[in-house]
This record gives structure tokens, C-alpha cells and sequence, in this order.
């Protein structure tokens, strides 16, 4: 029997993306050659881990592990819907929000080597990623995640699963768990106008300027007085002004009374919130739209050249 060593096994997994494990056993049932564990490992994975490596993952989760004054979310993506449904993913992605929370990870490729198994693929959690890549035949990655244990108390909500909230706050249980549901629903950028970050801020101001010179514009053109420049910049800080009200969490009219705002709800129910992470799955990520039809035409010619 051949001595399997560790860089035989880093040697097969660079060439096919599978599981440590799994290219261990292989090469021990190979006996060593490297070749026919190759293929022992192609013909039980199909090769799925390798080619799904660079797909893009718009699709997923996300989940939430509580545990007291400690918490953990995070997004994992996937690359199509049908997945997001899969027992096996769920059970993964969960597995990362728990081992978050326990373990405080730097990263996910430190989130990556935290020990786990699953469906038969371990020892560490990105080695069961590898796994569920080759059973499942569809690429999936972890994105982002945060964990929370600043000793303020946590409230979460999670919108079927693909959005997830975490606020951190003081005071009533009730009142907190309302306002991870609005954020959830209304998506706000920042507890308050002042923290809106400054990039928001100019983009709604280069807006609110275009605007103005559009609709001077037109006024011209219309042989209509045009507005003085005072007038002006006070339409144009007053849009800035109703944008801020808009995107902070506490001047947002309370999803379940519009007569209070967020703030005002909380007032009354003598409780703060310290801040608050949303994460929506596939937020800023590209899809893939394919073209059939392009894709076709591109075979046919690629067909008449090599002709």
C-alpha cells in the first residue's frame, strides 16, 4: 500500500476542487496514482465541484443564530433558486451562522476552516462547501456575514429567507422585533439623517441640481420666468432635506402605525436601538442573463469557420 502524504492529497484537490477527504480516499483506493484517483473522483462527483467553481451565486439565504447577547448572520449564495430549497444547503448555510456566533471568524476563509461535517464531507465547513458542490452540481459561496456581541441585546427577523435583519438594542422585546419587521420592509440606510453616509447625500444633491437645471431649462424654451438661484437652492436642499427623512430609520413613518414615526414608537415603549444590518440575498450582485439566441448564432459561426 502506497503512503498517501499531504501533498499528494493538495495535488488532486487543486486538479478537481473536491473535498480533502474525498481526494484522500480516493487516492488510498487508487493506491496512490494519482491518475485513476482522478478519475475515481470524476466518475463520483462528475467533475460538478470543478466546473462550478467560477458560476455566478445571485441566489440564496440568509439565516440567523441567536444566542443571548451573541449573534450571527450571514449570506450564503447559490446559483439558482431551486437550491435555496435544498435540505442539504439549508442545513449548511444554518451550520454557518451557528459556527459564527461560537467561533468569531476573521474572515470566511477563517469561517471556511472552522470544524464541521455534513452528508458525509468534513472535516472543516469549506470542505463540506466542496461537497455540497459536487452532490448538488451547483456552485455556492459565502458572501458576507456579521456577528454581533457588543452586550446589547438582539432582536432578528427573517422575510421568508432571502432577508434578514439583526437590530441591536435596550428595552422592550416587542418594540425591537417591530422594527427588524420595518426594516425588513422598508429598508432604511441609517438609524438617523446625520448618519446617512456622505456619498448618498451627494448623489441625492447631484439629482436635485439636475433636476432644477432641467426644469430652467424647459422654462426657457417655454418663454417662462425662470427661478432665482436662492429659490433654487432651497428646492434643492429641501429634496435633499425629505431624501434623508426617507432613508433613516428613525424619521420613517412606523410600518404598523403611519400616524407615529419610528422613533416616536420607541419613545413610547421607553426603548433605543443601537443600530441595525440588513442584508438582502443578491443585493449589488450581478445576474447572468443568457442569450439563447446569441449563443446559437455564436455556435453556428464558430460551426462555418472551422469548416
Amino acid at each position: 500500500m502506497a503512503a498517501i502524504t499531504a501533498s499528494m492529497v493538495a495535488e488532486l484537490r487543486g486538479k478537481t476542487d473536491a473535498p480533502m477527504m474525498e481526494c484522500k480516499k480516493a487516492l488510498t483506493e487508487a493506491d496512490g496514482d494519482m491518475a485513476k484517483a482522478e478519475e475515481l473522483l470524476r466518475v463520483k462527483l462528475g467533475s460538478k465541484a470543478g466546473k462550478a467553481a467560477g458560476r455566478i451565486t445571485a441566489e440564496g439565504v440568509v439565516t440567523c443564530h441567536m444566542d443571548g447577547t451573541v449573534g450571527a448572520m450571514i449570506e450564503v449564495n447559490c446559483e439558482t433558486d431551486f437550491v435555496t430549497k435544498n435540505d442539504s444547503f439549508l442545513a449548511f448555510a444554518n451550520a454557518a451562522s451557528a459556527l459564527i456566533a461560537k467561533h468569531n471568524p476573521a474572515d470566511v476563509a477563517a469561517l471556511g476552516a472552522l470544524p464541521y461535517s455534513q452528508d458525509g464531507f468534513g472535516p472543516t465547513l469549506e470542505d463540506v462547501r466542496k461537497g455540497l458542490i459536487g452532490k448538488i452540481g451547483e456552485n455556492m459561496s459565502f458572501r458576507r456575514f456579521k456577528r454581533f456581541a457588543s452586550g446589547a441585546k438582539l432582536a432578528s427577523y427573517l422575510h421568508g429567507t432571502r432577508i434578514g435583519v439583526v437590530v441591536e438594542f435596550a428595552g422592550d422585546d416587542v418594540a425591537a422585533k417591530d422594527v427588524a419587521m420595518h426594516v425588513a420592509a422598508m429598508k432604511p440606510v441609517a438609524l438617523s439623517s446625520a448618519e446617512v453616509p456622505a456619498e448618498l447625500v451627494a448623489r441625492e444633491r447631484s439629482v436635485a441640481v439636475a433636476k432644477a437645471a432641467e426644469d430652467a431649462a424647459v422654462a426657457t424654451a417655454a418663454g417662462k420666468p425662470v427661478q432665482s438661484a436662492e429659490i433654487v437652492a432651497k428646492r434643492v436642499e429641501g429634496g435633499v432635506q425629505k431624501y434623508l427623512k426617507e432613508v433613516s430609520l428613525y424619521n420613517q413613518s412606523f410600518v404598523k402605525n403611519d400616524k407615529l414615526t419610528v422613533e416616536q414608537m420607541l419613545k413610547a415603549a421607553n426603548t433605543t436601538v443601537s443600530g441595525f444590518t440588513l442584508y438582502v440575498v443578491g443585493e449589488g450582485i450581478e445576474k447572468k442573463v443568457d442569450d439563447f439566441a446569441a449563443e446559437v448564432a455564436a455556435q453556428v459561426a464558430a460551426a462555418k469557420q472551422a469548416a
